[in-house]
């Protein structure tokens, strides 16, 4: 595969007219650190963001910053971690678990609109960001929002452009939000309560008025991996309360209190926690070298355990749960068991699986991406094929 860096915006149009007049596939890349993501891309160029990086504006005092696409995540996050600020939404790092390497880009986190534990109060990447500038199918050059949130009518595109895995255009430059980092955290871990048990306190911390930031569920077969095995012993709920030291306090002892009646509780600080909810967000058990396909799976809260509790009679599965219980981290045993998981999905009303790893036999049997109900799949190609009529950018990636 041949690799094609534009050193500037009008280069990567100029790139992407010549393949768009010449109906030849290109198939887009950050960083590379999720490569073989998705389906397979049959291309053999690709273009790459990593000649557009610098932060291009980044006063703290507005807590708004732009970038270029191809800046390194780590430069952003040094950047914001000098002035007390965050990108809220705590983006997981896909290497450990799909076995890559490369440098993660904040356009690459962007385009996957990957999301970490702090997703279930924060939102999604997307609702952090502010404007977009990318290079549609057609080489045009294309600049969308701003530096300030305002109410739109009609098509959002950066709404669209987050999540759409470089299928819709190539994104150049990127303007988001970085509110205050939280001065100091702590961790309640409730030890002993199987799945359900552990989904009805999750429930009953979030409706608490303590700011729970992170809610999961770490079942005996994973908990000892966390904290090199220094979690209490048994299964582990765990429950994150950020903000002001004294805050937090309060917080988390009125935390305590209540989820006495669940579990027996203990407590993480600050450097504990901080390591916890980083190792929940990368997916550290099953960072584990093997092609043993693993699954990202997003229902209702309290219908997670309940859809694990139901392959496992079909199949070999081991799971964890992060978002109160809404995301599902599976891997499976054997086979993918794409139809299988997809079913009880749709028995258990409604979501969506995801294949985040597996071999690539398994890879090019299964559909990465959860299939779009019919008229979900005909607006999505109709929107396609207004961006990238000739159909260049990711050929099959999503379909």
């Amino acid at each position: 595969m041949i690799d094609l860096i534009p050193g500037s915006e009008e280069e990567a149009a100029a790139i992407i007219r010549d393949h768009a007049e010449g109906g030849r596939p290109i198939a887009i890349c950050g960083g590379n650190s999720r490569a073989g993501f998705g389906n397979a891309v049959a291309s053999e160029d690709r273009l790459r963001s990593a000649g557009l990086d610098g932060i291009v504006a980044y006063n703290p005092g507005e807590m708004v910053m732009t970038a270029r696409s191809g800046t390194p995540l780590a430069m952003v996050e040094a950047a914001l971690s000098q002035n007390g600020q965050m990108l809220a939404f705590e983006p997981m790092d896909h290497r450990p678990v799909m076995g890559t390497s490369g440098e993660p880009t904040i356009g690459g986190v962007f385009a996957a609109n990957v999301s970490g534990p702090r997703r279930l109060v924060a939102g999604a990447a997307r609702d952090s960001l502010l404007g977009v500038r990318f290079v549609n199918g057609r080489g045009e050059i294309i600049k969308a929002g701003g530096r300030v949130m305002k109410n739109v009518t009609g098509l959002d595109l950066v709404k669209l452009i987050a999540g759409s895995h470089g299928t819709l255009g190539f994104l150049t430059e990127l303007t988001f939000r970085v509110p205050p980092r939280p001065k100091t955290e702590q961790t309640l871990v409730l030890s002993g309560l199987n799945d359900a048990e552990a989904a009805d306190a999750m429930a009953a911390a979030m409706a608490l008025p303590v700011e729970v930031s992170g809610a999961a569920h770490l079942p005996l077969t994973v908990a000892w991996k966390f904290l090199a095995g220094k979690l209490p012993e048994g299964e582990a709920t765990v429950l994150r309360v950020e903000g002001l030291a004294g805050s937090v306090d309060v917080r988390i002892e009125k935390l305590a209190t209540a989820m006495s009646a669940f579990a027996t509780v203990t407590r993480l600080d600050e450097p504990e926690s901080q390591r916890l909810w980083q190792e929940i967000r990368d997916v550290l058990p099953y960072a584990d070298g093997t092609a043993r396909p693993v699954w990202r799976v997003s229902v209702a809260p309290g219908t997670g355990h309940q859809l694990v509790a139901a392959l496992r009679l079909e199949a070999g599965i081991d799971a964890f749960y992060d978002w109160q219980g809404g995301l599902v981290w599976m891997r499976m045993e054997a086979g993918t068991e794409a139809e299988t998981v997809r079913r009880y999905i749709k028995a258990l009303g409604g979501g969506h699986a995801t294949l985040i790893r597996a071999s690539a036999a398994a890879r090019a049997a299964t559909a990465a991406f959860h299939p779009e109900p019919e008229a979900v799949a005909l607006l999505s190609r109709r929107v396609k094929e207004k961006f990238d009529p000739a159909g260049i950018f990711n050929p099959g990636k999503m379909a």
